[in-house]
């Protein structure tokens, strides 16, 4: 089962991606997995022109043959709060004195309070997800780094940046996925994070 696929059986979701816990930005899973996760920039392809895009597809194509292991192509789309930007819009505004800067502040938070009664703001996240098995975390660490590496390399012959999510990143990855209406109320901080990283330490199968 994909680590990030959700299970049709009703059970937690520890059960269902049956996480041991996450070091060093490495997920420790069951039976001797690990994943390490990257996050990916994004490319606008259709501003580019024919001949870029073309040679966009020859660079893909080339990287996805030079993979050093199977990976995993994860998009993730969740709506934005806008509540803090206007909370934050509305306190610029009580500290401002000139009224011809007020009125613009007034206008702005009008316009965006009706964008967003009107439509949802959304964002889009792009991860890679790493996979390797061993029977040892410092070996699994080793290779992941490695190929982490290679992957980032050819990400960046695409024009793309990467960057590996740390331990409380991807917990909060997974918390955002599994509970994506706590996980806006009660983001993951260092102390719940090691909360749950013990909680998810499960004996081996």
């Amino acid at each position: 089962m994909s680590i990030l696929q959700k299970s049709r059986r009703k059970t937690s979701a520890r059960e269902q991606i049956d996480i041991k816990g996450v070091q060093d930005g490495v997920l420790m899973l069951a039976k001797h997995e690990y994943r390490a996760v990257l996050e990916v920039s994004s490319v606008n392809f259709e501003l580019k022109s024919e001949d870029e895009q073309d040679a966009l597809i020859d660079t893909y194509e080339s990287f996805l043959n030079s993979l050093p292991c199977a990976v995993q192509i994860i998009v993730r789309m969740r709506e934005i709060d806008m509540s803090g930007y206007l909370a934050d819009l509305k306190e610029k505004r009580a500290h401002e004195s000139e009224p011809v800067y007020q009125d613009q502040i007034d206008a702005y938070s009008e316009f965006v309070q009706s964008l967003v009664a009107d439509n949802r703001i959304l964002s889009r996240r792009f991860y890679v997800v790493l996979p390797y098995t061993a029977d040892d975390f410092a070996t699994a660490k080793e290779q992941l780094m490695g190929n982490a590496d290679l992957v980032a390399k050819g990400f960046m012959r695409l024009g793309m940046r990467t960057r590996q999510l740390d331990s409380l990143e991807t917990l909060d990855l997974f918390h955002s996925f599994y509970n994506p209406t706590q996980a806006k109320t009660q983001p993951i901080t260092d102390q719940v994070a090691q909360l749950l990283n013990s909680s998810y330490v499960r004996s081996e199968r």
